[in-house]
């Protein structure tokens, strides 16, 4: 069988255990792949069922060969972001993730806790850390109020008509995951020339340290299922490089695709003028 040239593809990769994008060769036989998706799916070679999704497609096509050590994946229409889906013919094999929920689990009450002398919580009564510092509702505040300054302050944006950028958020405090109280908090920047620098929604970024992956700044805000305060930068990205669909917790923030949603810190992302990526630009991928 002759030789097809080699090009690599960045397909996503899902199975039971995970799901993950990588790049394979076209130039790969059927068990070349199935060894090197081992590792990732846990699923031994001959136990697995290869179905390919394409992205314009609902359709599945089974990779399969009555000579798998000599069929090339080239013979099949591997496209970048297609889904190859890895199933286990036998119930047995993969990464198999035990349940705990049966098992039983000794339980000690929250009065009870905090009468004990030798634990944490006692650590920081007696040495006021966290909620017991009496300062703890202004040292969050101005944690809110520096993650806001860095939404406000990241460079490249439009023009704004007002000299001032004025947020109020009402702040439920949350020192050491125990709550302290809630309060009112106004946070107004001066910000040069009249121009609003900030992460607005709508924006294009990226989140460094690498400039591949890129996305759209989908919401700004408060975001209640993740721990700790201040705001949260939700991102759509270019690829399915993320971890949700935009929602958490049931509640929907942004709309996109599976594994196309992120939740990201303000200093984690960089506004400008970043556009799709192109093929050539992909180097940096991860390989299987």
């Amino acid at each position: 069988m002759t030789s097809l040239p080699s090009r690599d593809v960045p397909i996503l990769i899902i199975s039971s255990a995970a799901s993950s994008e990588r790049r394979v060769n076209l130039s790969w036989t059927i068990s070349q792949l199935k060894i090197k998706l081992e590792p990732i799916t846990g699923i031994p070679p001959s136990a697995q069922i290869l179905t390919l999704r394409l992205p314009a497609s609902q359709e599945s096509t089974a990779i399969a060969s009555s000579d798998e050590d000599v069929t090339q994946l080239a013979g099949w229409s591997l496209t970048k972001h297609a889904e190859l889906h890895v199933t286990s013919s036998d119930p047995s094999s993969g990464f198999a993730i035990a349940s705990s929920s049966s098992v039983p689990k000794y339980e000690m009450s929250a009065e009870t806790y905090a009468s004990l002398p030798d634990t944490v919580l006692a650590f920081k009564k007696t040495h006021q850390i966290g909620r017991f510092d009496p300062h703890a509702t202004e040292i969050v505040e101005t944690k809110v109020a520096n993650l806001w300054r860095e939404v406000a302050e990241e460079p490249v944006c439009p023009a704004y008509p007002s000299a001032f950028f004025q947020i109020s958020v009402c702040l439920a405090v949350d020192l050491g995951m125990c709550d302290v109280g809630v309060s009112s908090l106004t946070v107004v920047f001066p910000l040069a020339d009249g121009r609003l620098a900030g992460i607005n929604v709508g924006a294009r970024c990226i989140l460094p340290p690498s400039t591949t992956r890129r996305g759209t700044v989908a919401y700004v805000g408060i975001v209640p299922e993740i721990p700790g305060v201040g705001p949260w930068i939700g991102v759509r990205l270019d690829e399915p490089a993320g971890k949700n669909d935009g929602s958490l917790s049931g509640k929907q923030y942004f709309d996109c695709e599976p594994y196309y949603g992120v939740f990201v810190r303000p200093e984690r992302v960089e506004v400008g003028d970043w556009s799709e990526l192109s093929m050539d630009e992909d180097d940096d991928m991860e390989e299987i």
